[in-house]
């Protein structure tokens, strides 16, 4: 990565952290994603309780009960979600089909293990 370009990287994280500070940024195998200081990424957060058959008023209360977080770290995520909701639907699309391509190949396994 050429020097400006992480230049422009770590600028831009910093004005989201300026306006998000609950939301760190970290590395890891599908590249740099914001997560919650002191807890899982933002995209683990919305994925676990967005789009199931939770209330929308219950939301917040679940996700503090799934995750084990306070209702201010789950509003952060929210709120990250509310301004980046591209970028995190997209990590979340990502995790879905890794977790389907997953099960795919493990049912095949099985397949030829029960020959």
């Amino acid at each position: 990565m050429s020097l400006s370009t992480l230049a422009e990287e770590l600028i831009e994280e910093g004005l989201r952290i300026r306006r998000h500070p609950l939301v760190v940024f970290r590395d890891g195998p599908s590249g740099r994603r914001a997560g919650l200081a002191g807890g899982p990424d933002v995209w683990e957060v919305i994925g676990g309780v967005v789009g199931g058959d939770v209330p929308a008023e219950a939301l917040i209360d679940r996700a503090v009960e799934l995750f084990g977080l306070t209702p201010r770290q789950v509003g952060a995520a929210f709120d990250y979600h509310a301004d980046f909701n591209t970028e995190i639907d997209d990590e979340i699309a990502a995790n879905l089909a890794t977790a389907d391509e997953a099960e795919a190949t493990w049912r095949r396994r099985q397949d030829l293990l029960a020959r």
